[in-house]
Order: structure tokens, then sequence, then C-alpha cells
């Protein structure tokens, strides 16, 4: 796949997953409690033979720079790389991206230096599993200038996405920016017999795109004022280029809210989750950082996922995940909840902890009840709290803590005090 040169946007400010993007970019947010949301595109393209990857950069873009760095290296002989280009103000720009598609122009002149046929656009922050290579097949047999992939989804759910029509032979005729629902009339395209029994029969853009590099370049050049993919760039292109879709219909999850963040995770811990995280042919990569086990003493677990180097202690936890290096203390009920973990342990010297500014005692502390709750990387909640949101609140800003999709997160380095009850 060397003539396919992949180019994943690592997203804006990344305000609806606000607290959490708060220190960190989208695609750094943690995942399934050992990985981040940037593993996801990065493993897709490794396991479809395409090891050519340059990652878009600009909003808080340390951590995710230190874990690319830290987590992906290949070996001279393959000549494959992840290359991180971060927004920059230059002689012939003096802006900050404003767009998806301003992204990828503004980083064009570092593509130059790459030999490729066709750019795969990805996103940094979605869930899902594709073998990109299949999709790319069926953008070289239609003879295609672009592909987009697509998910079919009902009524209810196609004002939140670009749809697509198509014609024949999978041609795209029209693209409608997230429609009203009461709009949706004469916009459904033909799809299999299952999928249109289950009433899927809006085709979703999914943000995958492949170009022609020609046709990207062109169009980039002629419609500068054009910044963004989904709303300037496809629309304009359906008119004068020939512009396909590549149906999908696996497992797909745009981590786009605190809401979504949430259920995906806990997606991930039930018996039988729709994302196979355990697939040995296409596997999902990260840092190897080296942990030990976790370990497990006199607790009653249920549905859930616990990550290395954690340690639980005669404690009760059902529908949850835990991250790498969380210390849950004796007595405590979690239910429902993803806790990030921690970057160091609780019980190691101060110079380990000043070096995260994080609270000297990360985890969840004794006789604590945590329910239907997000507990970011370092944070610390103390004994005997209640975090619950028993008043049933949809958005609230709290003394250490959010409430957001109903959802209670302690942020990043938090800390919530004894006894404290939300």
């Amino acid at each position: 796949m060397n003539e396919v040169l992949a180019v994943i946007l690592g997203g804006g400010a990344g305000t609806r997953l606000f607290p959490l993007t708060y220190l960190r970019s989208k695609p750094a947010v943690p995942l399934a409690g050992k990985y981040r949301l940037i593993d996801v595109p990065i493993s897709n393209c490794i396991n479809s033979g395409m090891d050519r990857i340059f990652v878009l950069t600009q909003f808080n873009s340390a951590s995710l720079n230190r874990h690319i760095a830290q987590a992906y290296r290949f070996d001279r002989f393959r000549q494959g790389f992840v290359s991180i280009l971060a927004a920059e103000q230059t002689p012939g720009s003096n802006e900050w991206f404003q767009g998806t598609a301003d992204a990828v122009r503004q980083s064009l002149k570092h593509l130059g230096n790459t030999t490729y046929k066709d750019i795969l656009i990805l996103s940094g922050d979605q869930l899902y599993s594709m073998d990109y290579r299949l999709m790319h097949w069926h953008h070289v047999e239609h003879d295609a200038d672009i592909t987009i992939a697509s998910i079919p989804v009902v009524a209810h759910d196609a004002p939140g996405f670009g749809i697509l029509k198509t014609g024949e032979n999978e041609v795209i005729t029209e693209f409608y920016e997230k429609p009203p629902i009461d709009e949706l009339e004469g916009k459904e395209s033909h799809v299999s017999e299952e999928m249109e029994s289950q009433g899927r029969v809006y085709l979703a853009s999914m943000g995958i795109y492949v170009f022609r590099s020609h046709t990207l370049l062109e169009l980039l050049r002629e419609n500068p004022g054009a910044h963004d993919f989904g709303k300037q760039i496809i629309p304009l292109a359906i008119k004068s280029k020939r512009v396909v879709n590549y149906p999908f219909t696996g497992y797909w999850s745009d981590i786009g809210t605190i809401r979504s963040f949430y259920e995906a995770n806990l997606m991930l811990a039930r018996e039988k989750p729709e994302f196979n995280m355990y697939d040995p042919d296409f596997p999902l990569y990260t840092n190897a950082r080296m942990l030990p086990p976790a370990k497990i003493q006199n607790s009653h677990i249920t549905n859930s996922i616990v990550a290395e180097a954690s340690v639980v202690v005669d404690s009760t936890i059902s529908n949850s995940v835990v991250g790498i290096r969380s210390f849950i203390s004796s007595g405590t009920e979690i239910r429902n909840t993803v806790i990030m973990g921690a970057n160091y342990f609780p019980w190691q010297s101060p110079r380990h902890v000043s070096s995260e500014n994080g609270p000297a005692n990360p985890g969840i502390g004794e006789g604590t009840v945590i329910e239907n709750a997000i507990v970011d990387r370092n944070a610390s909640v103390g004994r005997n709290c209640v975090l619950k949101n028993s008043e049933g609140l949809s958005e609230a800003n709290g003394d250490g803590y959010y409430i957001r999709d109903g959802l209670i997160v302690v942020p990043k380095n938090g800390a919530i005090p004894d006894g404290t009850v939300i």
C-alpha cells in the first residue's frame, strides 16, 4: 500500500468533550483503560498495511505528541512512520487551522516530500475497526476521484450527520449537511435488505475519505475559502468529480460528546461488545508500558475491564472500566463508571507526583460509592464520598467536578475531599 498516504486529523478544541479535553486534545483522551482514541485510526492503518501516517495537531497536543512518539516506532527497513504535523504560522499563513480541509491545505507542503497516488483522510476521535485496503480497492474499482465511507442510520440519528444520497454504482449524487428530521423525505438511499428492515436507509458520512492526490490538490487550491471537507469541499466535489460511496456496516462510534465517550467505554466492558478488542488478526496497538498485572483482593467484579497495574481491595465493581494504575480502596462500590487510572501510584515518592501536577493519592478512597461517572486520569476521590448525581442534573459546574450529559466528571488531576456527596 505504498501508493496510499494516511492523514489523521487531530481535531479542534473538543469543546463538547470538555472537561476531558481541558488538558489534552480529543485524540489523546484515554480509552478502554489503557488506550487512547488516536490508537484506533493508527492501528487500523497498520493492520491495513498502510504505515506512512501523518497526524495533524493543533490544540493541547503535548500529551498526544508524547504518546505517539513513545508508542509508534517502525524499524528502519520498513520505511514506515507516524509523523506529527503541528499547526504553525508561516510567511504564507499566519492563521491556525480553520477546519478539516484547511488543516490538510496548510500541511500540503510537508506531504510533498512523500510520493503517493491516493490520500486517506481519517478522524482521530472515532471507535471502529476497518480494513482500509478494502475501501481503497473499492475506490480503484469504481474509478473514483473521491470515495466516502458511510454507515446506514435510522431517521432519528440522521440529523447528526452529513447524509449522502447515491445513484447507480454507488455514485453520490447529493449531500445534505445535518438535515432536520422533518426534511428527510427523499433522502433515502439503496441499502441491503437487512439494513432496510432495521430502518437504516440514510447514509451518514463517517468522515473517512480517499482522494486521488491530484483531485485533492485541485479542490483545495481552487477553493481557498473552503475550510471544511463535509460542509464545503465534498458538496463542491459532487458537482464536478466522480464521488463514490463505500458502505460500511460494522460498529462505528463518533466520540464527540461526554455521553458518547462514556457509552463507548461501557460497551467495551459488556460480555459481548460490538467492538472486538480481542481480534488477533486486527489488534489495537498502544504504548507498551511494561506494567505489572492487576491485583484483585477479596472483591466482586462483574462485566468490567480492569487494566494492568491496578489494585482493587475488598470492593464491588460492575459495568465499569478501571484504567491503568488505578487504586481502589476497601469498601468501595463502583457502578456504571469509567475510571481512567493514573500515571503514578499513590505510594510513590513525591518527585513522581510533582512531575505530573496531580494529587498525592490518586484513586478511590475507602467506603466511597460512585455511579454513572467519569473519573479522569490522576484524579483523587476521598473516603466516604457519594458520587451519584442524586438530583438528576443534566449540566452543572461544582467544586472539583462537572456534570455533563447527566454524568459526573472528575477532571484530570482533580481532587474530591472526604465525605463529599454529589
